[in-house]
């Protein structure tokens, strides 16, 4: 009889070397097997594209595609294709996406083909790149992202990496952001890492971009997937990526980038992780279930469960366990469209007061759900690999800034242990997204730095923001804390 695997936290040392023992995810809702057939209906937004298209040993070619705003029922793929496997693009996708056979041996970060894309405004050469990743099982898999490159000539050793992770837009193959570069971070941002000299590199996450739901909240899986990017652009030849980086992400990005510090060091040694920026990352997972249950977010519970399905499968995360048959219901919302049509399947419930119709059990009542939220829950990371930034807006309507706050205190005890720098900015007045404008000229300083030093000690810098907005060590937030903190 096979053991049931353990779920293991991130950062332990035993993760890199175990979790090749665990099952792949055969997810009954989306089918019973790799390669089951089904027919789906996927909302498919409006995108105009001109790209050209290089597979790996093959040739160029220039081809233009247009998405319509449509309902488009096909027979997709309802898992991902393992190695050895060929696979067409997802519904309503363009051809880059059709899976090609590779090796199962292939290297992480084996680019199976790239594709230049015009993006309008950026500053910089984009490219679609297709890649191997892995799945819970460490059988190869593809994963889609995209790389943008700073024009001009790469330095030796090729540019120094920003790696970003986007945040939650949704859990199915359209919503990839590769797809219309900008549509997850303004261009704007992007022009000022390249104007940096920063090569701009971002994963899709599995299940977007490629078939099957995107495991969401799964950290290492998403964790994986960003350094495996990176990987790629150092592999790809017209993008000349070097192997240093430093990895940001916000909300859902931010809690992969609070992973990628805990495995960078052990799951790519080959690559310089030289500092991570969480911005507004979840955590504190047990407390913000409740907060959540009431809010217009309360939809990011169904993802939740869904995703960590996708991820660990049904022996391990049992969804009959925690949802309702009229929850149960709803999970084909999650392949119909991205966060506006899973929202809309959810909110009645909410506006109703009646979203335990939805939840059959606490699942931080039941062990094994425990467990796997446990395991992917920032607050319980083990170890931090590289300098961690945390920012957040003090007015944050989604992720609570008291459970950030109680994150940066967390992390600040792992600090000693890592000779690591642990600082904490909170903007007074700002929201969870608008954040991100405010704040990112601070933030890019804070990067440059790391690029340009072997810094293990605090960064003296105090963050001005835009038009008079910045943290101020006199200001509180709502759980006590200083909005200018470092530890180490």
């Amino acid at each position: 009889m096979r053991r049931r695997p353990a779920v293991l936290g991130a950062g332990d040392p035993a993760w890199c070397s175990a979790k090749g023992s665990l099952r792949p995810h055969l997810d009954p809702h989306l089918g019973g097997a790799a390669g089951y057939d089904r027919t789906e209906m996927l909302l498919v937004s409006t995108t105009v594209s001109t790209s050209s298209e290089r597979t790996r040993g093959g040739s160029m070619r220039k081809t233009a595609f247009v998405l319509t705003s449509t309902l488009v029922t096909a027979m997709t793929m309802a898992v991902a294709p393992l190695s050895g496997a060929t696979a067409p693009a997802p519904a309503g996708l363009p051809s880059f996406y059709a899976v090609p056979s590779f090796s199962a041996k292939a290297p992480l970060g084996t680019v199976l083909k790239d594709q230049a894309v015009t993006v309008s405004g950026l500053s910089g050469t984009a490219y679609r790149v297709m890649y191997v990743s892995e799945n819970v099982a460490g059988k190869r898999v593809p994963a889609t992202g995209y790389v943008v490159v700073p024009t001009g000539t790469a330095p030796k050793g090729g540019w120094p990496v920003l790696n970003w992770n986007h945040g939650t837009n949704g859990m199915t193959s359209v919503c990839a952001p590769s797809l219309n570069i900008g549509s997850d971070v303004p261009v704007a941002l992007i022009n000022a890492a390249t104007a940096h000299g920063w090569e701009f590199t971002a994963a899709d996450y599995q299940g977007e971009g490629t078939a099957g739901l995107m495991p969401y909240l799964a950290g290492v899986e998403a964790a994986q997937d960003s350094i495996n990017v990176v990987r790629a652009a150092h592999r790809l030849t017209v993008a000349h990526g070097s192997t240093t980086y430093v990895d940001w992400g916000h909300s859902e990005g931010g809690q992969t980038a609070m992973f990628v510090d805990a495995i960078a060091k052990h799951y790519a040694p080959e690559l310089t992780l030289k500092g991570v920026v969480a911005g507004a990352s979840p955590s504190q997972f047990q407390f913000i279930y409740g907060a959540l249950k009431t809010s217009p977010f309360a939809y990011y519970l169904l993802m939740g469960a869904a995703g960590l399905n996708a991820w660990y499968g049904d022996k391990l995360a049992p969804l009959s366990q925690v949802l309702t048959p009229t929850a149960e219901a709803l999970l084909p919302d999650l392949s119909m469209g991205c966060s506006n049509v899973i929202a809309g399947a959810v909110d009645p419930y909410v506006t109703n007061n009646d979203f335990a119709a939805l939840v059959k059990a606490d699942p931080y009542t039941l062990p094994a759900w425990k467990a796997i939220l446990n395991a992917n829950d920032p607050a319980k990371i083990s170890a931090l690999g590289a300098p961690l930034l945390m920012i957040q807006g003090g007015n944050d309507e989604q992720i609570p800034v008291v459970s950030t706050g109680l994150l940066y205190n967390q992390m600040c005890h792992l600090s000693a242990k890592n000779r690591s720098t642990v600082q904490r900015w909170v903007y007074p007045g700002q929201s969870h997204a608008g954040v991100i404008s405010v704040s990112y000229q601070d933030m890019y300083t804070w990067i440059a730095d790391q690029f340009a030093s072997n810094r293990t000690g605090a960064f003296n810098y105090t963050p001005v923001g835009l038009d008079g907005i910045a943290p101020s060590a006199s200001v509180k937030d709502s759980g006590g804390f200083s909005e200018l903190q470092s530890c180490q």
